[in-house]
């Protein structure tokens, strides 16, 4: 992603300080900061916290947490194994990454181990960036198709998106926003609709932060506000990440997903899930799908700058009130127009995905 000018990630590994890096999304938009991950508490944090998030990113962050355990302990594999997988229920990433890596070291002599532990999470991090670029390409082909039947018409091809699914969701480009990045670069005049994705807001702090570094223009609007605009005839498309994506075309993505999938289909907007391979869960099930539920706080309480130039934590919500805190909606796929992959665009159907399935053995 280009920040202030300049191409970082959102994770790499620093071999002069033989360190992992991050950029902390927890202080953005208000404060940038890159912090250093150094051991498996480090990188278990880095997840549980949401200084990483995003699926395709939180798997990258888990391969490199065995690196940094093993570092420490070459014999720690099945103990860091454990600590990570502990660290976030939903996204299947996280599974699929740490599968991968003890798939990798199982075999390999303890002695080996750290070796062959960075070299995967190295892998990883390599494999993500051009599954994401991939992925924006195919997307962007739905994007100049929809532009050249509506240009006479308007001034811009207008997406919708809920949460963030950029390049801060993975270590580059992103999913959902991948696909608006490519479309732009291909000449196609974009203007983006972001949700605020309460509670913690990562429309607001985190897309409109990346829309605004690639000088893409967007608009933030509050999470119910987009059925109003489907209504209007002002959304053309709607496009969002999936952390878990089943086998029957079932997406699920942040809170909030389902409802913008059926005002999508009540006013004939295309709606596409941008999703890596890696976060379609081939055995599951959408009622096998945990569904994350997370701290009370984040309800209760909200964080911003204050007048001040201070960022701020104050209470919107009254003492004692019961909260509940679902993290995640599982968006049936009876609502999906496609599923956008690395591979192409599939239908969000059990047939279309077997066909993906069969090809990846």
């Amino acid at each position: 992603m280009m920040i202030g000018g300049e191409r970082l990630q959102s994770i790499w590994y620093d071999r002069n300080a033989d360190t992992v890096c991050i950029i902390d999304q927890s202080r953005l938009p208000h404060e940038f900061e890159i912090i250093d991950l150094n051991n498996l508490g480090d990188a278990c944090h880095a997840i549980t916290s949401m200084q990483v998030r995003g699926a395709p990113l939180i798997g990258v962050t888990a391969a490199y947490g065995v690196y940094l355990a093993l570092r420490d302990d070459p014999a720690s594999l099945e103990q860091a194994t454990q600590a990570l997988l502990a660290t976030r229920p939903t996204a299947v990433n996280l599974q699929w990454a740490l599968q991968r890596m003890n798939q990798g070291l199982a075999a390999t002599a303890v002695e080996q181990r750290v070796t062959q532990a960075l070299e995967v999470a190295q892998l990883m991090e390599k494999e993500d960036i051009a599954i994401c670029e991939a992925i924006g390409e195919h997307g962007a082909a739905i994007l100049a198709n929809l532009w050249e039947a509506k240009r006479e018409s308007q001034s811009a091809l207008n997406v919708l998106t809920h949460c963030n699914a950029g390049a801060l969701a993975t270590v580059d480009w992103g999913t959902a926003l991948a696909v608006v990045y490519k479309a732009v670069a291909a000449g196609v005049p974009v203007h983006v609709w972001v949700d605020e994705t309460r509670p913690r807001n990562q429309g607001a702090a985190l897309t409109c932060w990346e829309l605004g570094q690639q000088d893409i223009p967007h608009t933030l609007v509050v999470d119910n506000a987009g059925g109003h605009l489907m209504q209007q005839g002002k959304v053309d498309i709607c496009v969002v990440g999936s952390d878990r994506t089943t086998l029957d075309g079932d997406v699920c993505n942040k809170i909030g997903t389902y409802l913008k999938a059926l005002a999508a289909d009540d006013n004939a907007v295309p709606f596409y899930a941008a999703v890596p391979i890696s976060s379609i869960d081939f055995s599951a099930t959408q009622e096998g799908i945990p569904i994350e539920e997370r701290a009370a706080d984040e309800v209760s309480h909200i964080t911003g700058l204050a007048d001040d130039g201070l960022v701020k934590r104050v209470r919107v919500a009254p003492h004692g009130v019961a909260i509940s805190n679902i993290g995640f909606d599982i968006t049936p796929a009876r609502l999906v127009t496609g599923i956008i992959t690395e591979r192409g665009v599939f239908e969000a159907s059990r047939a279309s995905l077997q066909q993906l399935s069969t090809a990846l053995d």
